[in-house]
């Protein structure tokens, strides 16, 4: 088999299993209440896979400096989807969901020029999740009508996150580690969501989903360090699975403290 068939096949393979990962996660995230759909939505279902094919592809210094760049990221995306939260509640997806897109692009690329540490980048999640997490508060508990997906919604969020896998890997050695953080990290499945909530339910409940993202994003940056000290450290795969575990700990702690009655 020739080299250039050889990564046609092993990309487009890896693109189909990461497809199937956040197509599952996404319509989880549809049909349960706006809480867990957060949570869900800010798990590691995209990014996870692309970091194991990264890893497949890269050394442990590679991944660590790429999970420092994702970590800077983690906040502008806490960013975007408080913007379209709160442009939501008026606005059509329209303009909530470009505004929100707009002000992500800006952020984003004045965190792929700067030289980020990991001390930098977590002090800036820590202001950022903060300040996003006041401001969405009020807007949270909406109650959820029920969501009905067709076909061509899955076809969707198949090709975007297929594109994004596509380009985060067959671009890694040429953008480097902090571009490769930065775009395993794009917001495709708070995307999704917005495509599908806002036009079926309406801008509140689908705000609702991504005023909740913001807390489910503090446990995606506590996997970035995590991946980030164990990277080197550890095996590869040893390293990931922990950071998979730190965010899946995350949201568990904070649904078992909903349900025990404590404001989260």
């Amino acid at each position: 088999m020739s080299p250039g068939l050889y990564f046609a096949l092993t990309l487009g393979t890896k693109m189909a299993i990461t497809a199937g990962f956040v197509l599952a996660a996404t319509v989880t995230a549809e049909r349960v209440g706006p809480l867990v759909g957060g949570l869900v939505s800010t798990l590691p279902i995209g990014a996870g896979p692309v970091y194991v094919f990264l890893a497949l592809e890269h050394d442990a210094q590679f991944i660590a400096s790429s999970a420092v760049a994702s970590l800077a990221i983690n906040a502008v995306n806490a960013v975007f989807a408080t913007v379209y939260a709160l442009l939501a509640q008026r606005r059509s997806l329209a303009v909530a969901l470009p505004g929100g897109l707009l002000v992500w692009t800006i952020l984003a690329l004045s965190v792929y020029e700067m030289s980020w540490t990991l001390l930098s980048a977590f002090f800036m999640n820590v202001v950022v999740l903060a300040s996003c997490l006041a401001l969405v508060r009020p807007l949270r508990h909406v109650t959820m009508p029920p969501v009905r997906t067709r076909w061509y919604d899955l076809a969707l969020r198949a090709l975007m996150v297929a594109t994004l896998v596509g380009l985060t890997v067959g671009l890694s050695f040429r953008i480097g580690a902090t571009g490769s953080g930065v775009f395993a990290v794009f917001p495709v499945v708070l995307i999704n969501v917005m495509l599908i909530l806002h036009s079926r339910v309406g801008g509140k409940p689908a705000a609702a989903v991504l005023a909740n993202a913001p807390l489910g994003l503090v446990g995606f940056a506590f996997a970035c360090m995590v991946l980030h000290f164990t990277a080197a450290l550890l095996a590869l795969p040893v390293a990931l699975s922990l950071a998979l575990v730190t965010s899946l700990g995350w949201s568990l702690t904070i649904l078992t403290a909903r349900r025990r009655g404590v404001r989260v």
